[in-house]
């Protein structure tokens, strides 16, 4: 966990700490450890110049010695300083002292929201709306200033005893002991990555509107929506599986709650609300279509007894973030019912009030006759509907019971599908949180799964209507290679992969091989005229391009000089053997060795380009001197050609 998503737990006073009681930079009094992460410790200290409680977050010594770690760490200090919002930790200053680095933060006694969740468990609709709704308000004035937090969990939500909340470590200096991708360049905890920082590393405000989502879910539910033993599998779950609807764990949460869940939590980012601004504009209107009665739900996996409220920091959230709504307004009056006592029985009357009692009863008919057209209009506009609920992704029986207990029919149609499980829903009509009049039915429509079809027989089809086949058939053209074959003609289909008969999932693509006819052993003809060598490889079944480049060569103007493939070489009867023809050779100037050593005149003209034949006959046995040279002095021959020497 991060060091500063932990300022609200106890003290650790069980360790003892060599900076507690020192003084930082010549004014942080350090009185107590607060928290220790993988990259820092957090401490609470006394600012002796402003004489002030703050929060002390400073980096481990061998961490400081890091560049790039330091950069980070003071880029957070510069990040969040620039954010003045009543929801984020503040932060005052940033500086080193030695080989400590350190941030002043704002001190915030209280909590964090794994706290409450590891106390309490699930929360009511009414708590987890009073801690997401500040969540939301801090995280948007970030993202409308440009920040994106990337970590978003319980850990790093602030709680305070006055129940204020808070958003910490905005500048991602990262705990060593968080879990990342498999790159390294994605920080922050597994549950709460949204897709596309697990998978490709992206971030934009959108990844925080996800990691709310699921915060959301948790309090919800209390529990993580994807289980697993180890991180890879959470990761797994994250990329493949929705986040499911909290109706599915808590029986008779609202849909609307259902429905805002998923759309912070779609697994494709253009889903997602653009910003937590976004969120929070669709959290409000969630919270204003539920009734008193499914806000203050009590949800099964909520944690019940053992709390003394005296005592209890978390149990101001609901209470004091509640009453925080109604600006202006006195609480005792919203938090009590009213009480009416019945009307007394009316007096008598002579006939002299008889005039005032009709004109009462005209008042009360008028009255009746608005509520009876106001209802009337309510109930045309509005009472004989409801809403579709949420049910993508839900088993045929959970949809068809919940759609059922929402006073709905339910009629089931089935559907081919490569992303949505078999036996699951993939869309309702009409869609959920649509209107749709009472006792109406919803069509939903049931994966049958990825659609299958068999891959077509090929064998002996030209390349192009082997790919027309598979294109007709519902497949695509994949990888094609080219074999030897004494069988099948150049040019057909030798075989497919997978083979044909298998069923694949439709749309999938299928290897192709194709001949490249019998195989040919490639005959040399460097050295052959242009039409010579033609000859020679059409006659081996192979045919002939002779390249516009010409090169120089040991070989005469106009004789082959090289080809592709070379001699020796396999090629496909058909294939194409490309032939390079001479340019004649390079001529190069002789230089003049008479008189010179064996040695030396060897040198020279190897540095020329030559090579080199020694004539010693029987008198030049033991001689060291050059009598003479094949090519005179000074003359040109053609370089990589031999030059004798005669020595006496």
């Amino acid at each position: 966990m991060s060091a500063s998503a932990r300022t609200l737990t106890c003290v650790d006073t069980t360790l003892q700490d060599p900076l507690v009681g020192q003084v930082l930079d010549g004014r942080y009094r350090v009185e107590a450890r607060i928290a220790v992460g993988g990259m820092a410790t957090v401490y609470r200290t006394v600012d002796t110049r402003l004489d002030r409680v703050l929060a002390l977050k400073v980096m481990h010594p061998t961490l400081a010695a890091d560049r790039t770690f330091v950069e980070r760490f003071i880029r957070e200090a510069k990040s969040v300083a620039r954010l003045s919002h009543p929801n984020v930790v503040g932060v005052y200053d940033q500086g080193t002292d030695g080989s400590y680095v350190y941030l002043a933060m704002e001190y915030v006694a209280g909590c964090t929201l794994r706290d409450v969740l590891r106390e309490r468990g699930a929360l009511q609709p009414r708590a987890a709306l009073d801690i997401l709704e500040p969540v939301l308000a801090a995280l948007g004035a970030a993202h409308r200033a440009g920040f994106v937090h990337r970590d978003m969990k319980p850990e790093n939500v602030l709680i305070g005893d006055d129940g204020r909340v808070k958003v910490a470590d905005f500048g991602l200096v990262r705990a060593v002991d968080t879990v990342t991708s498999t790159t390294g360049s994605v920080l922050g905890t597994v549950s709460y990555l949204a897709p596309e920082q697990l998978e490709h590393g992206t971030t934009d405000t959108r990844v925080d509107v996800y990691a709310c989502g699921v915060m959301l879910y948790e309090m919800l539910t209390g529990g993580k929506p994807h289980a697993g033993e180890s991180p890879a599998q959470v990761l797994y779950h994250a990329l493949h599986d929705d986040v499911p609807p909290p109706s599915a764990a808590v029986p008779g949460l609202s849909y609307e709650l259902d429905a805002l869940v998923a759309s912070a939590t779609a697994r494709s980012p253009e889903l997602r609300p653009y910003d937590a601004v976004a969120l929070l504009a669709q959290t409000l209107d969630a919270r204003a279509s539920l009734s008193a009665e499914q806000l203050d739900a009590v949800p099964p996996q909520a944690i019940a007894g053992g709390h003394d409220n005296a005592d209890d920091r978390t149990s101001v959230i609901p209470r004091s973030l509640s009453v925080s709504r109604s600006v202006g307004t006195d609480p005792d009056r919203l938090n009590r019912t009213s009480r009416f006592a019945s009307p007394p029985p009316p007096p008598r009357r002579d006939r002299a009030s008889a005039a005032p009692r009709r004109g009462m009863w005209a008042v009360v008919v008028a009255v009746l006759l608005v509520l009876g057209v106001g209802g009337g209009v309510w109930y045309i506009n509005s009472g004989q509907f409801t809403q579709v609920p949420a049910v993508l992704q839900q088993s045929e029986a959970n949809a068809t019971k919940r759609l059922e207990g929402a006073g709905l029919g339910v009629e089931v149609e089935e559907a081919f599908s490569d992303t949505v499980e078999h036996g699951r829903v993939i869309s309702t009509d009409p869609a959920p949180g649509e209107r749709i009049r009472d006792h109406d039915s919803v069509t939903i429509t049931i994966s049958k799964g990825p659609q299958t079809v068999k891959v077509p027989d090929l064998k002996g089809y030209r390349l192009d209507l082997a790919k027309t086949k598979l294109k007709d058939a519902g497949l695509e053209p994949g990888v094609v290679t080219r074999e030897f074959s004494d069988e099948v003609v150049r040019g057909q289909v030798i075989s497919t992969q997978p083979g044909s008969g298998t069923e694949i999932s439709s749309g999938a693509a299928v290897r192709i091989v194709v001949s490249r006819g019998a195989p040919v052993e490639v005959p040399e003809v460097a050295g052959a005229s242009a039409a010579d060598a033609t000859a020679e490889l059409e006659e081996a079944g192979l045919k002939v391009k002779i390249a516009p480049k010409r090169v120089n060569s040991e070989f005469d103007k106009g004789l082959v000089a090289e080809q592709s493939p070379e001699a020796g070489k396999e090629a496909g009867t058909g294939d194409t053997v490309t032939l390079t023809l001479s340019k004649g050779p390079v001529m190069v100037e002789v230089p003049d060795v008479v008189g010179d050593s064996v040695d030396d005149a060897t040198r020279r003209l190897k540095d020329a380009g030559f090579e080199v034949e020694e004539d010693r006959g029987i008198l030049g046995l033991f001689g060291d001197e050059v009598k003479s040279q094949s090519v005179d002095g000074g003359d040109t021959a053609p370089k990589g050609s031999t030059i004798t020497i005669e020595i006496r």
